[in-house]
This record gives C-alpha cells, sequence and structure tokens, in this order.
C-alpha cells in the first residue's frame, strides 16, 4: 500500500514539476558578440563538389541586403482570397503579405495578421530572389539586378491566382533578366527567373532565394517547448536552429556575417518560423542547393539562404529557374496537401510536433477529424477523450477493480494499523498477506496515471502549437481554447464591473475562473473513489492534491482544462460502475459526512 501511495505521489509530483515549467516563460539570454572576434572567410559551393576553386570561379559577394530604400519605388498589388498586400519593384521583393483569415486579437477592431514587412518598416521581413555572377565572369556584379535594382513590368497589373505578373530588367550590355511571379489559392508562390543572353560570351551565374527578418519577432513567445527561428529539411533531416543559436554560429562567411552551410543532394527547404505563421523557401523537386542560415553583425539581420548550382547561359539561349516560396499560415490540412500534392518533403514536419511525434501527431489527426464532423472544437476536445478512455479501458479495468478491492479491505487495513501500531516492518508483512489472500495488486493502481501522463503531455503540445485552437470557441464565455478561462472569481465571474486579472498578472494565478474551479472539483470526487492512503501525511498530501491543481491548471489553455475535467468525469463514471459491478456501493457523501465528524471529534 505504502509503495502505491509513494508511486502515486511521485508520478503526480513529476507531472506538477514539468507542468508548471511549461506554464512560464523562458526568456532568451541576451546574446553578447565579442567585438575581438575572429573572423573566418569561406566559400561556398554551388556546385555540391566541395570549396569552390578559384579556377573554377567564385560566386561574387552581392549586397543581397539593401538599406531601406530613399525612394519609394512603385509596388504591384497582391489580392486573392486569403493573402492580400503588394511586391516592390526595388529589387522584386515580396515584402508586403497580410493573412487575411486572421487576426491579431478577437476584438472587433483587431487588424489582421501582418506577415511581411518592408524595409524601412518596424519590423523588416522579406523574400527575395535573384542571381550572383561569378568572380572573374564576363558579367560584372552591376550587369546583374541587385536588391536596389527598380524592375519593369513587363505584363500583368494585379498578383492574384488567376494572374501572374512578369518584371523585366535589361542590362544594356546583352542580357535580359525575367521573373515571373505567380500565387496560388493559399500561400504558395511560384517564382520563375529566366536570363536570356543576346551578348556574345557566355554568362555564368547562380540563382539564389533569400528571407531576410531585421531583428528577432516582436511577439516571439520564448516557450521551450515551441521552436521559433530558423528551420531546414535537407534530404529528410529537420534541424531547427533558435535566434540566439543562429548569432552565435562560429563560421564566419564571405560576406562578413555569422552562417550555416548544409549541403542539399536532392530535395529540402528552408526559411522561418514562428509560433502560427511560416515563410520557407522551396527549391525545385529533385534540385540540389546549399540552405544557408547568417545573421547580419551590426544590423542584426537574419537571413535564411538557398544557393542553386551556377547556370551557364551560353550566347544566343535562355537559362530558366523555377523555385516556391511558401508564406502563411502553418494550417495542418494546407501543409499536408502541399506535402502530398505537390511533392514538398516532409513539410509537415514544419508544425512543431515536439519529441513524442508518435503521440502528437495521431491525437491531433484524430481531433482535427472529430472537430471537422462536430463542428467545435470544444466538443470535439470531449469527444477525443471519450475515444481516449475507450481505448485505455481494458488497462484501466484491471486498475479500477484493484481499486475496489482495495476500497473493500479498508476496515481491515485500520484494523491491522490499531493492531501492529508503530510496528512498521510488522505492518508491512501483513498488509502483503493481506494483499495475497484478497487477490489484490496495490500497483496497479497507478497505470492509469501513467498512462494519462504523456497523453496529457502530447494535448498540451497540440493545445499549444497547432493553429487550429487559436481562437477556437467552445461555449459562452470561453471564445479561445488556447487561452486560459477568462472567468475570475475577481469580479465574481462578471458581476462586478471591474476587469479580472490579465493571464500575465501574477494574480491571475491566484483569481481563477470558472473551469479551474470546475477541474479541482472533479478530481476531489474521483479522489473520494479511491483507498485512503494509511500514513496521515500522504493522506494530508492527497487531501490538498485536487486545489492545489486547480490554481496551478488555471492558468493553463482552457482546451487543456478541458479535456482534465472530461477525463476526470469520465474516469469517475468508469471506477463507480465498476465498483458497483464488484459489489461495492461508494458512499461519496457519507465519506464526507464521517470526515467532518472525525475532524470535529479530534478538534
Amino acid at each position: 500500500m505504502e509503495d502505491q501511495n509513494k508511486n502515486l505521489i511521485l508520478a503526480i509530483a513529476l507531472s506538477a514539476i514539468v507542468m508548471l515549467s511549461w506554464s512560464y516563460f523562458f526568456p532568451a539570454e541576451p546574446v553578447v558578440t565579442d567585438p575581438n572576434a575572429v573572423e573566418v572567410t569561406e566559400a561556398v559551393d554551388l556546385t555540391g563538389t566541395g570549396t569552390v576553386a578559384a579556377e573554377s570561379g567564385q560566386v561574387a559577394p552581392a549586397a543581397e541586403v539593401a538599406a531601406a530604400p530613399v525612394e519609394e519605388a512603385p509596388r504591384i498589388d497582391i489580392q486573392t482570397a486569403r493573402v492580400s498586400g503588394s511586391l516592390s519593384l526595388r529589387g522584386g521583393r515580396i515584402d508586403d503579405l497580410r493573412l487575411n483569415d486572421y487576426r491579431e486579437t478577437q476584438a472587433e477592431e483587431s487588424e489582421v495578421v501582418t506577415l511581411l514587412s518592408p524595409d524601412g518598416s518596424d519590423a523588416p521581413y522579406y523574400a527575395q530572389h535573384g542571381w550572383r555572377p561569378l568572380q572573374g565572369g564576363s558579367l560584372a556584379p552591376e550587369n546583374v539586378p541587385g536588391p536596389a535594382t527598380v524592375w519593369g513590368l513587363e505584363n500583368g497589373e494585379v498578383l492574384t491566382p488567376e494572374t501572374p505578373v512578369t518584371l523585366i530588367w535589361d542590362n544594356g550590355v546583352g542580357q535580359v533578366f525575367r521573373r515571373t511571379i505567380s500565387v496560388d489559392e493559399d500561400y504558395m508562390f511560384t517564382i520563375r527567373q529566366s536570363v536570356t543572353n543576346n551578348g556574345e560570351a557566355a554568362a555564368t551565374l547562380a540563382p539564389y532565394g533569400l528571407i531576410a527578418r531585421h531583428g528577432e519577432p516582436q511577439n516571439l513567445k520564448g516557450f521551450f517547448i515551441l521552436h521559433e527561428g530558423a528551420i531546414r529539411n535537407a534530404d529528410g533531416i529537420l534541424t531547427e536552429t533558435d535566434y540566439d543559436d543562429i548569432t552565435s554560429l562560429d563560421h564566419i562567411a564571405a560576406e562578413g556575417s555569422r552562417a550555416e552551410v548544409t549541403q542539399v543532394e536532392s530535395d529540402g527547404w528552408i526559411g522561418f518560423t514562428d509560433h502560427y505563421w511560416m515563410t520557407t523557401l522551396i527549391p525545385g523537386e529533385g534540385q540540389s542547393f546549399a540552405a544557408k542560415e547568417r545573421y547580419i553583425d551590426g544590423r542584426e539581420i537574419y537571413i535564411a539562404e538557398t544557393l542553386l548550382p551556377t547556370v551557364s547561359v551560353a550566347a544566343g539561349s535562355e537559362a530558366v529557374i523555377e523555385t516556391r516560396l511558401f508564406a502563411g499560415a502553418k494550417e495542418w490540412e494546407t501543409i499536408r496537401n502541399y506535402q502530398k500534392d505537390e511533392g514538398v518533403t516532409d513539410f509537415l514536419e514544419s508544425i512543431d510536433w515536439g519529441w513524442f511525434s508518435f503521440f502528437t501527431k495521431p491525437i491531433f489527426w484524430l481531433l482535427h477529424t472529430l472537430n471537422g464532423m462536430i463542428g467545435n472544437m470544444g466538443w470535439a476536445i470531449i469527444a477525443l477523450t471519450i475515444v481516449i478512455k475507450a481505448i485505455v479501458l481494458p488497462l484501466a479495468y484491471k486498475s479500477y477493480v484493484s481499486m475496489a478491492r482495495m476500497k473493500e479491505i479498508q476496515p481491515e487495513m485500520e484494523k491491522l494499523k490499531e493492531r501492529c501500531g508503530d510496528d512498521r516492518q510488522k505492518m508491512q508483512q501483513e498488509m502483503m498477506k493481506l494483499y495475497k489472500e484478497k487477490k489484490v495488486n496495490p500497483a496497479a493502481g497507478c497505470l492509469p496515471i501513467l498512462v494519462q501522463i504523456p497523453i496529457f503531455f502530447s494535448l498540451y503540445k497540440v493545445i499549444f502549437v497547432t493553429l487550429e485552437l487559436r481562437h477556437a470557441a467552445w461555449i459562452g464565455w470561453i471564445r479561445d481554447l488556447s487561452a486560459p478561462d477568462p472567468s475570475s472569481i475577481f469580479n465574481f465571474f462578471g458581476i462586478f464591473p471591474w476587469a479580472a486579472p490579465t493571464p500575465e498578472s501574477l494574480f491571475a494565478l491566484v483569481f481563477i475562473g470558472v473551469m479551474p474551479i470546475a477541474l479541482g472539483i472533479s478530481m476531489w470526487l474521483q479522489q473520494k473513489l479511491n483507498p485512503a492512503p494509511t500514513d496521515p501525511t500522504q493522506q494530508m498530501i492527497f487531501a490538498w492534491m485536487p486545489w492545489v491543481f486547480m490554481f496551478m491548471l488555471g492558468g493553463f489553455a482552457s482546451g487543456l482544462v478541458l479535456y482534465w475535467i472530461a477525463n476526470n468525469t469520465i474516469t469517475f463514471i468508469q471506477q463507480y460502475a465498476i465498483m458497483r459491478s464488484h459489489g461495492h456501493k461508494p458512499d461519496i457523501f457519507g465519506n464526507i459526512r464521517s470526515g467532518f465528524k472525525k475532524r470535529e471529534k479530534n478538534g
């Protein structure tokens, strides 16, 4: 019996420690750059054969990230049902993009989410494509369009899914550059770059694409269970790099920035991921390239880049390269379609499933499927709980039967305690003998808790990470299942006119809402069906546990609290029914009355 209670306390304590850790922000430590650090120069291999040798030519360092232009360049509007914004003819950048389906908050006056912003704004974040000439080649850097080049518009007036636009730039010495940009119904842009060589000599160039982010995101969450930063997939290998890790990279690239380069043989992608949004460069299927993450010292610019193999354009011929850019919301179904139907390798891995993806992926799939059938994410969570409880019922059944038997022998346990007194060894021997006679396994009571811990953690991850839970309503005042319960006993659940403490306030941990209180009550009721520990200290710990969890989980996402309430309620019903089927009739309120009488007698 004592071993069982120790295991229970240990399991609950461990889960409590982890949940408390997950409920707080873990801000990254500021990175201090050593001004005396030695810079190491590297050349990037665009052919996939190693460092570019001098005789084969090196890619000329290009000022891919230009300072904010003095004059505003013309813009081309982007208009689809799901995104809106514009692209600049200066550099041909896609640098102004808003997600029409999502708002910053649930307030009616809230603005839609802004994903990309131009250089010169408060938080520049943009995508850029182009060509780099080789050092010593026939084309000088000024004869290749750069980030400050103002392109002309050859075709199209507004970028829509039906009307792509084509930009054109003639260098005046024989080469004509074109860039055709198209967009689908969701979040995928296709960039088709071409070079027509009307000169007398071959032109050797290297196509590239990059995403530049000036400074860290303003709304960086900083949770250790959520990755925010650079993300890349290289031949099926996923790598996530936090912003502070990018600034501390050991390598220094030729252009004087900290960098890390990964050669990709055939398929992959690279970009930046936020909590719910992502911007990713995707070369063509089977395309080899160098995936590069770098940080420009002094300007605090993070860059994710794709460097494709060099292309030699003979005189009188044309070279074409086509790549894609994903810029949008991390919707599971949309990303899955790009992976299954459009060949973006392992694109679903861009959602942060965590180390226990073998749990989180099927749990989310089931939750998503149930939500599609029911049409309400709150009820889908309850349905998910029912399905999970049904799956683990065979295992839980043995545990509940054991608990019922433990409850039945409780009077004999009390007699043993009185007979053995302080002789703990004799007490232990008599208990083991009693367990054997009654065919009771005290360790079986730990099984439901041990099973629930990984499920709870996986569901916590799903609710916190996936976009589908963001601003998802349930009933009444629960309008966002990814946020804590907004009600509060501080204003008596809205009766009084003053506002409840905000989730960021420490008072929010004390002035909890309706759902955390319901959680505490459901845990307390479930506990009444379990055999009471014989040790007074353990009894006290178990008596306080529901109310400790009530306050501890008060700041968690209401979707997670809803799952816990549903789980406790179903467990109570199952356990009560199994106890009744084995001849034991739990008298919960009778136990409560006897507990009060016992306290009065002792007091």
